[in-house]
């Protein structure tokens, strides 16, 4: 049986002052650093085999990823793959979350942040949010770098590269670790546990808590559990 193993990079340091991050490529806090090495612990106690690791273009992402693999004494074998960049917010980039809220409304906000197919207003191609981000972006291909997403669009570039590159692999009983981002986790799962459009939004991804996936040899889902179960988030499944 394979296992997949799904951490959200630990706090970063707009995380910690929180703003809308998105693709601006800001590091970890240092609560985020430990809580990447608290997730390379928990990782360890599992005493299994990773044999793949994958993260985004992100260095808060690729930190915490390198963290895990030096807790357990694993070669930095990192595969960087910006389909599971985290969400790209568009304007909202760089904003305080309270603040916005305040500005635009409750209902507004929680339609830019949490639905399904809704995307903010794109950033324009002056912000200055768009020397923040990730040196690693000229190895997109042209035309691929987006302006703005919704959880959709995320979705449309997380699946397609979940099922070429991760999904065989786990076929052949490797076990693999993903370390990415709330919402390219999230789409993510949307797959995996079949959660549907409406119920999506009510998906939370803590920051540095290991989510692990069992499945059987035709990938059947037979368990799956936080490792740290003092911040865990309730997981929705078939819904």
């Amino acid at each position: 049986m394979s296992k997949l193993i799904l951490t959200r990079h630990g706090q970063s340091i707009w995380n910690a002052e929180n703003r809308f991050t998105g693709w601006v490529d800001v590091g970890l806090s240092e609560q985020g650093i430990l809580e990447a090495r608290n997730s390379g612990k928990l990782i360890k106690n599992l005493n299994i085999n990773i044999d793949i690791s994958y993260t985004s273009f992100l260095k808060r992402a690729i930190k915490t990823l390198t963290v895990i693999l030096e807790e357990n004494n694993l070669e930095l074998d990192l595969n960087t793959s910006w389909e599971i960049n985290e969400r790209h917010y568009g304007s909202l980039t760089g904003l305080n979350k309270e603040e916005t809220k305040k500005q635009i409304g409750e209902e507004l906000f929680k339609k830019y942040r949490r639905s399904w197919d809704v995307s903010p207003p794109p950033m324009s191609e002056n912000d200055k949010n768009q020397s923040l981000l990730s040196p690693l972006n000229t190895r997109i291909p042209q035309g691929l770098i987006p302006l703005t997403e919704s959880l959709k669009d995320t979705y449309n570039r997380v699946i397609p590269f979940f099922e070429s590159k991760i999904k065989p692999d786990l076929q052949k009983n490797k076990n693999i670790i993903i370390t990415a981002h709330g919402n390219s986790l999230r789409a993510l799962c949307k797959k995996l546990f079949n959660i549907s459009d409406q119920k999506i939004n009510e998906l939370e991804i803590p920051t540095g808590n290991p989510l692990i996936i069992e499945f059987d040899q035709i990938l059947d889902i037979k368990d799956i559990q936080y490792l740290d179960k003092s911040r865990e988030k309730t997981i929705i499944t078939n819904q």
